[in-house]
């Protein structure tokens, strides 16, 4: 949506949510809109529950109506996203090819070429932190955008795949990997 648009409905932001509560109203809906505001990626308009994909599909329509907007202008409605937590454990912080450290673009690299990570976009950069000074191996921090109940997180952890002649483990991670973990079991 463009700047303008943004602009405009977030003036009128009072008259925009008593007309999307009427909206849904009338496709019989308990959702309700709270209030809107803005942020980098467009509007948000905060609900007292989490919605359908109708409730999403009547919101994208008003909001089309009212900013005389040009479809490809608006971008699908979406649920809200959190974080999840991962690790990579058992990857050589060496590589087998340069003889170099492990870095985070080589461990994008390997993530893109395997399968179970197709659906999966990073919220941050990689970390690669070996596991200890005399230590050959390393472990690999990824936090990811995931839906709020934690369903791309769930087909990815305890899975099991290559890198190069080596097998990867993915466990779940605490949210804070400042935290000492035991590196017998990993807790």
């Amino acid at each position: 949506m463009s700047i303008k648009n943004t602009k405009y409905f977030i003036r009128e932001f009072s008259f925009h949510v008593i007309n999307i509560n009427r909206a849904l109203k009338g496709i019989k809906s308990n959702i309700m809109a709270n209030f809107i505001h803005t942020d980098t990626k467009g509007i948000i308009i905060s609900t007292n529950n989490v919605v359908y994909p109708l409730n999403l599909q009547e919101i994208k329509k008003y909001i089309k109506n009212s900013l005389y907007a040009v479809v490809d202008q608006i971008k699908s409605p979406r649920l809200p996203q959190s974080k999840s937590y991962l690790k990579i454990v058992d990857i050589p912080y060496l590589s087998e090819v340069t003889n170099a450290h492990l870095s985070s673009d080589d461990v994008e690299k390997i993530l893109k070429a395997n399968h179970i990570f197709n659906d999966i976009v990073l919220a941050l950069k990689l970390r690669v932190i070996k596991v200890s000074p005399k230590s050959d191996m390393s472990i690999i921090w990824i936090n990811i955008w995931d839906t709020q109940n934690g369903s791309k997180t769930k087909t990815i952890i305890n899975r099991r795949f290559n890198v190069s002649s080596f097998i990867t483990t993915v466990p779940g991670a605490n949210m804070n990997p400042g935290v000492l973990l035991c590196k017998n079991c990993w807790k």
